[in-house]
């Protein structure tokens, strides 16, 4: 038996159930093929459902899964048959608020393809191997980078988006002079 709670995969799909973000921690799904189908699977198991207020939790394939949808965005959460459905809920929660955060209240397909560095580095932050590291919403969007920008900091230690607006910012310095 297992003590630390372990998490399968994190998918992000869009309206139509087309993934947008995915990180899976498991060998379930061997293939690209295969993650595809689950993904297919999921989507269309919880397709008519009405989860935007709360996390809902469902069963497939000797998996649970949580899920919630805003807007045109589904988020879900995956573990195994023997995994604690609050401690996944407490996941989704916790990814879901960062990417509120992140994205400034904004969560929908546009503003998340935006800045998909962003989300995956907040998959990172939630989930290292399968292992449950950090729910708090706040602790994940800091460590992603949302509280910590300076524009003066070295590119190294900035985000992708980070770094494209600070050399932004530097052209139009250098050609408005």
């Amino acid at each position: 038996m297992e003590l630390s709670p372990k998490v399968k995969n994190i998918l992000l799909l869009d309206s139509e159930g087309k993934r947008i973000a995915a990180k899976y921690y498991s060998d379930d799904w061997p293939t690209n093929t295969a993650k595809e189908a689950f993904e297919k699977a999921v989507f269309s198991k919880t397709q008519k459902t009405n989860a935007r207020t709360e996390v809902e939790v469902t069963a497939l394939e000797n998996n649970i899964i949580v899920y919630k949808f805003v807007q045109d965005l589904h988020f879900f959460v995956t573990g195994g048959e023997e995994e604690n459905e609050l401690i996944l809920a407490c996941v989704l929660q916790g990814l879901f608020d960062a990417v509120n955060l992140l994205l400034r209240g904004n969560v929908d397909k546009r503003e998340a393809l935006d800045n998909l560095d962003l989300i995956f580095l907040c998959f990172d932050e939630i989930i290292d191997g399968g292992i449950v590291l950090e729910t708090d919403a706040n602790v994940i969007a800091e460590k992603a980078g949302i509280n910590s920008f300076d524009p003066n900091a070295p590119l190294s230690e900035q985000t992708i988006s980070q770094a494209l607006a600070t050399a932004r910012e530097h052209l139009t310095r250098s050609l408005l002079k």
